[in-house]
């Protein structure tokens, strides 16, 4: 069965993101299509990348980096939930990418964000990461705007287009990642 990971990309106080992923995976855990995890970047507590050699060597050093390898190799794909800072993703979510390569290789990416504008400008951040990555990223995407779908700011109250939204990047991100399992067990073939 694939494997999504929904990642929770900020590690705030009193974040709007923690909602956003209960809510994407109370969603996703309706299906039968695939396995769905959150993963929590505050239970991954990675320093800002402090391992002497690049990712692309992954020669990792420390053990937190192991452990994240091991977290973001068990997944297919992934949901990205982002929020908009300064026009751009989170600092600690990017960090987390950064920390990586192969384990991010050849697998599928959907974004969630929010913010004040709903988040796009993050997501197409993500998207040029991704790509550095090698990995797909599905073209539907779901914005939260601040404004409109959080009360006061700070209660997700989502709308019916964002929970349809919502169900159509879920689909393209297991249809993704399925079509992609080819690609990851070639790589992994000649990685032994």
């Amino acid at each position: 069965m694939i494997r999504i990971g929904i990642i929770l990309g900020s590690t705030r106080p009193n974040r709007n993101g923690e909602q956003v992923a209960s809510w994407v995976h109370d969603t996703a855990s309706r299906r039968t299509d695939a396995e769905f995890e959150v993963i929590d970047l505050r239970d991954h507590p990675l320093p800002h990348l402090d391992e002497p050699l690049g990712a692309m060597h992954g020669d990792y050093q420390h053990a937190h980096t192991r452990e994240w390898a091991a977290t973001i190799a068990s997944f297919d794909g992934f949901v990205m939930v982002t929020p908009e800072y300064n026009r751009s993703t989170s600092g600690v979510l990017k960090n987390a990418l950064d920390y990586l390569y192969a384990e991010w290789n050849g697998k599928a990416a959907g974004f969630v964000s929010y913010g004040v504008v709903g988040g796009a400008r993050a997501a197409e951040q993500l998207r040029l990461i991704c790509g550095a990555l090698q990995m797909a990223t599905v073209s539907h995407q779901v914005t939260l705007s601040l404004m409109t779908e959080f009360e006061n700011y700070t209660t997700l109250k989502p709308a019916e287009h964002s929970a349809a939204a919502l169900d159509t990047l879920l689909d393209q991100v297991v249809a993704w990642s399925t079509a992609l399992a080819p690609l990851r067990a070639a790589s992994r073939a000649v990685a032994a």
